[in-house]
């Protein structure tokens, strides 16, 4: 998980397929990026505000109760005790340090799940009424939040009208992506803003494991950034490494390569070559397609892509909650619900350590969860 090519490559993934409009966009981006993180002050800054307004480092917490009941020796590393409760921040505030020092004066984004949103700006219609909490809070924090009325209503449809935006403000506007996806440099450089996550945990686990490292290294992918910043702190260990999906979109084990927001990944689509509408019960993993290097990871094998269904999903997280006081966000709930299934049958050994990304808080996704559980 070094850098990408010179034209955002990871292997036969990534790219930059956009409107020529939009390609010097993307290249005053690479170079400031390149500029700011070659730079000693602007680092410092950013960790500076991660460590004082963020809340960082979040810490690594041992599930004696879960690991209990599985078998395998759980440990969480809370993104959810973030500022804002999920990683999400640790790409905010670097891009948006970024565009302050670009003199980008607007700052737009996408948002699916409402927790990229709360500290930025836009966000889908179907979603808006799933994450009805964090459409407040976003309109609390100052953010003007536009519903999108295309296509599937959902976060693939955000994209798209982001990038639309874009394209007619690109003077003025900074277009801060909240995953791994997207054209280059967007990929790359939000995995360079969330390996903080992969570098905090693989130095706790080495401190609570007697200088080891674990056998399994868990967390959900949507676009994938919270997986990315994990798996880049522990890409050279002897870990196994495994990104799991929502069972209705699962772009890597479902998908064929494709290109969609401006990159080449795998990406779910018809015979036609048009881009299929994923499901998930989480509005966070609700996307067609994968990060271009989850992609690569996956093709080169370093990487394995699971899946959970909805109501795994559910018992997963009633059981997190039940055994640890902690309610997971929908979306590391897949990974609880892989976790669960693959330790009881055996996939992941008995005995086994497994890290896993607790990406997210349940608040955003309380009412959802409460209507699904009532009794009907």
């Amino acid at each position: 998980m070094a850098e990408p090519t010179p034209e955002g490559r990871f292997g036969d993934f990534g790219g930059r397929f956009l409107p020529e409009a939009l390609v010097p966009a993307c290249i005053e981006l690479e170079k400031a990026f390149r500029s700011a993180w070659g730079d000693a002050s602007f680092r410092e800054s950013y960790a500076t505000v991660l460590r004082d307004y963020a809340g960082r480092p979040t810490p690594v917490t041992e599930c004696r109760r879960l690991s209990e009941q599985l078998g395998v020796r759980v440990l969480l590393k809370r993104e959810d005790l973030t500022h804002t409760g999920s990683h999400k921040i640790n790409n905010v505030i670097g891009q948006t340090l970024l565009a302050r020092r670009m003199g980008k004066p607007r700052v737009i984004a996408e948002t699916g799940a409402g927790q990229h949103g709360v500290a930025t700006a836009t966000a889908c219609e179907v979603d808006i009424h799933r994450q009805e909490l964090n459409v407040f809070r976003m309109k609390l924090l100052g953010a003007e939040v536009v519903p999108v009325s295309s296509g599937s209503r959902t976060l693939k449809d955000a994209i798209n009208d982001a990038m639309r935006d874009w394209l007619a403000s690109v003077e003025t506007t900074y277009y801060c992506l909240g995953s791994v996806m997207g054209p280059h440099p967007y990929p790359w450089m939000v995995r360079e803003l969330q390996r903080v996550v992969g570098e905090e945990a693989h130095a706790q686990c080495r401190a609570i494991l007697d200088g080891a490292d674990p056998d399994y290294v868990v967390a959900c992918v949507g676009g994938g950034s919270n997986a990315a910043g994990t798996f880049a702190g522990f890409v050279d260990t002897g870990a196994r490494l495994v990104g799991v999906e929502a069972a209705g979109g699962a772009a890597v084990g479902r998908g064929v390569p494709g290109v969609v927001h401006g990159s080449k990944s795998f990406l779910l689509q018809d015979e036609h070559g048009q881009v299929l509408e994923a499901h998930s019960i989480s509005a966070g993993l609700d996307y067609p397609g994968v990060g271009p290097e989850h992609a690569h990871l996956a093709a080169s094998g370093r990487a394995t892509y699971e899946s959970a269904g909805d109501q795994e999903v559910l018992d997963a997280l009633q059981l997190l909650a039940r055994t640890e006081g902690i309610i997971p966000a929908l979306e590391p709930a897949h990974a609880v619900a892989w976790l669960v299934r693959a330790a009881r049958a055996g996939t992941v050994p008995a005995g086994s350590t497994v890290l896993l990304t607790m990406s997210g808080r349940g608040d955003k996704d309380a009412e959802q969860v409460m209507s699904l559980l009532r009794p009907r």
